[in-house]
């Protein structure tokens, strides 16, 4: 009897490309150290004087994708040595990137904070969602041919290294609270980047077990533990961006209610409304231009309009008066008149 000859599976050239690339990726080499301290310093000097293009650059050369990417395609491929060595990159990226920024911190910690690093400090439900778009593009380019230039655009999108510096120089400033936020922002990224890579490379056959469906559920277990972060990460972002959102509607209110107000006071101007927390309960500063000053009954009438605060918590306005003389070319239309009640010399 001839014995059966099997025909050895065909293999795909570009599929092994692919994972050639991405496990080059995820290790962690001189050049990968250098690049990502060199990012690191970009993004530090860009976020300090609020260089949106220093920012930029920093979030193109930096390489800390790479690993995220190699751990995507372990957990779906079930390649643990492939997960060591991604998981001590990504690592050994991460400490390097917040050791240089915490020197540079501490080096100019007198430097005031800047808008750029301050917007890095309040994620939200957005960012989640950013991420794991993100994280799906970075699969979908990494395995497509033709779309490498798509990475530009997905490193843009899903910074690691601005967050994670701003965390770090934030620490040595003693900031804790604000880098727990800025912190969390790299962290969601990471987590959110990861499940979507692993998700698509196991649709697309990148899964050595992708065609046996009943061997689906191992996928799902090794990805459980990412699965159970990226739901808890939902629920802590989403809570945090009902919460601002709120806030930022109170305040919006506020700002109006208080302008309205100010057309009962001829020649008034309502210029700047800041929001504090006090030992009372929320505190509206509101600066006023206006040619007479307030009376204590008048600025109790204009609390009592103002909205409800969000917890409940008394509401307390404080009014500063700027004296202000308004002139036209036939003569003054409004001149300061001093205190009511107080009279004029």
């Amino acid at each position: 009897m001839t014995p059966v000859q099997t025909t050895p599976p065909l293999v795909d050239p570009h599929r092994e490309e692919v994972r050639a690339a991405i496990e080059a990726g995820a290790s962690f080499t001189v050049t990968y150290a250098v690049m990502n301290v060199l990012a690191t310093i970009i993004a530090c000097y860009g976020l300090l004087v609020d260089s949106t293009a220093g920012i930029i650059g920093a979030m193109v050369i930096a390489l800390l994708l790479g690993p995220i990417a190699g751990v995507g395609l372990a957990l779906a491929d079930g390649n643990r040595t492939l997960l060591r060595k991604a998981l001590f990159a990504e690592l050994g990226g991460v400490l390097l990137v917040m050791g240089t920024a915490w020197l540079i911190g501490l080096t100019h910690r007198d430097m005031p904070l800047g808008r750029e690093l301050l917007a890095r400090t309040t994620p939200g439900f957005p960012d989640l969602m950013i991420a794991l778009a993100g994280g799906a593009a970075a699969a979908i380019a990494s395995i497509s041919r033709g779309f490498a230039l798509s990475l530009v655009g997905v490193a843009i999108a899903t910074a690691l290294v601005p967050p994670l510096s701003s965390c770090s120089m934030l620490l040595a400033r003693g900031d804790y609270a604000l880098a727990r936020g800025a912190f969390l922002l790299a962290f969601t990224n990471m987590v959110a980047i990861q499940f979507a890579v692993s998700v698509v490379f196991w649709v697309s056959g990148y899964s050595q077990m992708a065609r046996n469906l009943t061997a689906g559920h191992r996928v799902f277990l090794r990805n459980l533990v990412s699965l159970v972060l990226l739901v808890s990460l939902a629920v802590i972002l989403g809570i945090s961006t009902h919460r601002m959102a709120a806030r930022l509607l109170f305040e919006a209110k506020a700002r109006k209610l208080l302008a309205l107000a100010m057309q009962d006071h001829p020649g008034a101007y309502l210029a700047e409304v800041r929001f504090a927390r006090g030992n009372v309960g929320t505190i509206v500063r509101a600066v006023v231009r206006s040619p007479r000053a307030f009376s204590p009954q008048e600025v109790a009438a204009m609390e009592h309009r103002l909205p409800p605060s969000l917890n409940g918590s008394k509401i307390e306005l404080r009014v500063r008066h700027v004296p202000t003389d308004v002139m036209t070319g036939q003569g003054p239309l409004f001149e300061n008149e001093g205190t009511p009640g107080a009279g004029n010399p």
